[in-house]
């Protein structure tokens, strides 16, 4: 069982930035990849980025490419999205996800294990 749990999330200005962190606890993060969804109230829950159990590979929805960044720390068993330059039309709620893959995971119903979610919210 793994459990997640997300942190970092907040209300912003246009522009601004946030770093969401998920902190896992699993005995050996590095066999995980990982990802991050988002879902806005009346929307579907939809990807936002992955990363697979090394690191070396990643994904991002067209919506957040070179405004976010993935990454992880298998040391710390803790995987990280960083924000800049948000824009009101990312406030959502965001979840981390993983499932035991070396690739990345795109699809949010391959995903085993679901944190509860940290609301972000971007005013204009």
């Amino acid at each position: 069982q793994v459990q997640l749990v997300e942190s970092g999330g907040g209300v912003v200005q246009a522009g601004g930035s946030l770093r969401l962190s998920c902190a896992a606890s699993v005995r050996t993060f590095s066999g995980y990849a990982l990802g991050w969804f988002r879902q806005a109230p009346g929307e579907e829950r939809e990807i936002v980025a992955a990363i697979s159990w090394t690191g070396g590979s990643t994904y991002y929805v067209d919506s957040v490419k070179g405004r976010f960044t993935i990454s992880r720390d298998n040391a710390k068993n803790t995987v990280y999205l960083q924000m800049n330059n948000l824009r009101p039309e990312d406030t959502a709620v965001y979840y981390c996800a993983a499932v035991k893959a070396g690739g990345v995971v795109v699809a949010s119903g391959a995903y085993d294990y679901w944190g509860q979610g940290t609301q972000v919210t971007v005013s204009s």
